[in-house]
């Protein structure tokens, strides 16, 4: 397997949990709670109509019950609301959570999402304009004094909006794409860059699958690296590993795991969206992609936070 294009700078690892929902305030405020005293950086949410809580008000229960915890969504989908909307939002969740918001965006994939809301499911290209349009236009509303834009697809007429955001010159921004239009844009304009497989059917398939190979995500870091040019040493690479199983047999796990996807089982163990026996094996795994790939930034879901809490008390920050 070749290697895949590395910077120079290798960054230290963090990681972050992602989860949807709680039965009440409490339980998902303590939730929030318990990822920050396991030592994760960061409590994400995605962005769905599948029974899961509303993502900016989600965010901000957390933020109440935290200190250092990040927040932020993998991802807000563009389409979901207008960029003013979202800008208006996200800076006041920045200014209430004392300034700890990523800021992720993402073009819009889940066809069913579309389907039940009545949204017009444009095809990736128009999606992914639309979204390069409101990256800029979140930027220049956080931006001190009124704001003016003329696109294709949104118009903004000397806006100053208020509050503005308290990080400087804006949260950092998220950007999560799978293929290799949307991971060069990525790597051009954004802080964080979340490599993801390629979702363009609008569904969870066998392309999803076939597209989250070792091989595969070589060539994603490759995009990410030539959209970024000189700025990719300053990139933080994110990515989120969906398959963690704790097992003291590792091969037997992952052909069992691997023989449901159509992989093999060598293929599941080297896909970096999975992490699978003890976590020894899981550390020395997530180093040898950091050297690959540069991927420093994890997240897991909530389910395996807490078996998974020894490898980020031996890996974060370092």
């Amino acid at each position: 397997m070749p290697p895949a294009t590395m910077s120079a700078v290798t960054k230290p690892f963090r990681f972050g949990v992602q989860a949807k929902q709680a039965r009440n305030r409490a339980e998902w405020q303590e939730q929030a709670r318990k990822v920050e005293d396991l030592g994760y950086s960061t409590l994400t949410i995605p962005d769905h109509f599948d029974g899961q809580f509303a993502p900016a008000l989600a965010l901000q229960a957390a933020a109440d019950a935290t200190t250092d915890l990040r927040l932020g969504a993998l991802v807000f989908c563009n389409d979901y609301r207008h960029p003013v909307v979202f800008a208006n939002e996200m800076a006041t969740l920045d200014v209430l959570s004392d300034g700890r918001v990523e800021l992720g965006i993402g073009a819009g994939w889940m066809q069913t999402d579309y389907v039940a809301a009545g949204i017009a499911y444009d095809r990736p290209g128009v999606r992914i304009d639309r979204m390069m349009e409101s990256v800029e236009i979140l930027k220049g509303l956080f931006a001190p004094g009124p704001y003016r834009f003329e696109g294709e697809h949104y118009t903004i007429r000397d806006l100053d909006l208020m509050p503005k955001p308290l990080q400087t010159p804006h949260p950092p921004f998220l950007i999560g794409g799978g293929g290799p239009r949307m991971l060069r844009l990525a790597g051009e304009h954004a802080d964080i860059v979340g490599v993801n497989p390629n979702l363009q059917s609008g569904a969870i398939d066998a392309d999803t699958v076939s597209d989250a190979t070792a091989e595969r995500y070589a060539e994603k870091v490759a995009w990410v690296r030539e959209g970024a040019g000189d700025r990719f040493d300053h990139i933080e690479l994110n990515i989120r590993a969906f398959f963690v199983v704790f097992s003291d047999d590792r091969h037997g796990t992952a052909e069992a795991m691997a023989g449901a996807v159509g992989l093999t089982a060598e293929q599941a163990l080297a896909s970096p969206l999975a992490l699978v026996g003890d976590a020894a094996s899981m550390i020395d795994d997530l180093v040898e992609r950091r050297e690959r790939y540069g991927f420093s930034y994890i997240g897991i879901g909530p389910d395996e936070m807490d078996a998974f809490a020894p490898v980020v008390a031996e890996l974060a920050g370092r």
